[in-house]
């Protein structure tokens, strides 16, 4: 199922082809985030270890942040003419990336898988801005402010994986 453009509306001033290329882009996005907060709620689940707690802290609010940015794009989508769609069959159909493939593991192990996630949602991100630039700045600087907040996440992350000389594990 594809987030089309079917109302015989969008925001004022914006025409339906641009509409329905801001929809495509904010979908992407939209699927992507609602992958990664099921993720972190993964990961805040089987995480163990020496560091067990800072970790499993540390992700709940990144967790409510994301689940926030998801409901802010589904709400855009459907602002502009949209169906946001988030039903669990479409989700995975829709995405392009493979699902996490850590279970219990070390908080090691999985903020260094964490910290890669984030660079493809995170990437994703930028590359849609470049898109969005041209077709709604409304959009686009919904996914900057966005953005700012999910390289802080990655930030905090890699502050656990970094050495003291700005090296991360991998």
């Amino acid at each position: 199922m594809s987030n089309s453009k079917v109302a015989e509306f969008t925001a004022p001033g914006m025409n339906s082809e641009s509409a329905e290329q801001t929809i495509a882009q904010l979908d992407n996005r939209m699927v992507a985030l609602i992958d990664l907060q099921l993720t972190l709620k993964h990961i805040h689940w089987n995480v163990v270890g020496p560091n067990f707690i800072g970790v499993h802290e540390m992700l709940d609010p990144q967790v409510a942040a994301v689940q926030e940015m998801t409901d802010t794009i589904a709400e855009r989508i459907a602002t502009l003419g949209g169906v946001p769609v988030g039903t669990p069959k479409s989700i995975v159909d829709r995405r392009s990336w493979e699902d996490y493939s850590i279970g219990k593991g070390l908080a090691k192990d999985h903020l260094i898988a964490l910290d890669k996630v984030y660079n493809g949602v995170n990437g994703d991100h930028r590359k849609a801005l470049e898109k969005l630039s041209e077709l709604d700045p409304v959009s686009e600087d919904m996914i900057i402010a966005q953005l700012a907040e999910l390289e802080q996440f990655q930030w905090f992350v890699r502050a656990h994986i970094e050495s003291s000389t700005g090296e991360l594990q991998s």
